[in-house]
């Protein structure tokens, strides 16, 4: 049975509302994972606060349409975008327009089959699984392949697009990917474009934000910069933004993986000495300065110039 509707000339506390929904916990926790984002994170602020008014309007009766909360995410590789699509799934699920709140990430690969018959099972399955929390769909225009009159992306498309629309009061879909790359996808499906209320671009991270993203990862595995190690890597950010293939905070954690290896490899090196648990806690300079940007400019896993004779 549907809650009693206040009457008119009732008053609603709108702070006290957003203290009991606890959408604070999940933006603080948004804030203390990425580091920046301030547009973003604006944004989902944004949307909280209308899901939220929506919510009290009904209260009183007010009729309108469940909004529409389909989104896309664009921007470089990692930016964030599947941390603030799992956010925003909580969210939802506080606010009461999605019953679990969970988040079900899946990229082409999970959606398309590669026979007559194999995509439509697919597809649905994973809305199934989806439904009542957010299909977060990664690289999404990887869905549209015009160039290949066999592919079964466009099946795929169609079953959604029909979900998008039937069952939006209980599923969202995030699409996510490259800004260019959507923005094509977009004009040639425009019934996608349509259903998506939400357009939220994620900017690259600047040095210093990667710096303290950079903390931030150590931190939670008990590592430390040592005040040289932290020099090296203000001046390592900047080289490896400079190159091929860089994916901000993803390519920042494998940098920082790489120089804890180098770190057990120089310890280990050390072993004919005690270690106190300072040495085993503290990036070193060395352990920075070993990466290939500094010795050849190159990246890690770069293949090596083969000499011609």
């Amino acid at each position: 049975m549907d809650a009693e509707l206040l009457p008119d000339d009732a008053v609603v506390d709108l702070q006290a509302e957003f203290e009991a929904s606890h959408v604070d916990e999940v933006m603080a926790k948004l804030d203390h994972e990425l580091v920046g984002l301030k547009p973003v994170k604006t944004r989902i602020r944004e949307i909280a606060a209308l899901l939220l008014v929506d919510r009290l309007r009904r209260k009183f009766g007010i009729s309108s349409d469940t909004p529409t909360l389909h989104m896309n995410f664009t921007g470089n590789p990692g930016t964030g975008k599947t941390t603030v699509a799992l956010r925003m799934a909580e969210i939802l699920h506080r606010l009461g327009y999605v019953r679990e709140g969970h988040l079900v990430a899946v990229t082409r690969d999970d959606l398309v089959g590669q026979y007559v018959g194999h995509t439509a099972p697919k597809t649905r399955e994973v809305i199934r699984r989806a439904m009542g929390g957010v299909l977060f769909i990664d690289e999404a225009y990887y869905l549209y392949k015009p160039e290949n009159e066999r592919d079964y992306g466009q099946e795929s498309i169609e079953i959604l697009l029909q979900c998008m629309e039937t069952n939006r009061d209980d599923l969202v879909v995030i699409l996510a990917g490259y800004k260019d790359k959507m923005d094509r996808f977009f004009l040639s499906n425009p019934g996608m474009r349509s259903r998506i209320a939400h357009h939220i671009d994620f900017p690259d991270y600047r040095p210093d934000e990667l710096e303290s993203i950079a903390e931030l990862m150590l931190a939670e595995q008990n590592y430390r910069l040592s005040p040289s190690a932290t020099r090296a890597l203000s001046e390592y950010i900047p080289l490896r933004m400079s190159l091929p293939h860089f994916s901000n905070a993803r390519s920042i954690r494998n940098a920082l993986d790489r120089a804890r290896l180098r770190q057990a490899n120089r310890l280990f090196s050390q072993r004919s000495r005690n270690l106190t648990r300072l040495d085993l806690i503290t990036i070193e300079e060395t352990d920075i300065r070993g990466s290939r940007i500094f010795l050849e400019g190159k990246l890690e896993g770069e293949p090596q110039e083969i000499e011609r004779v």
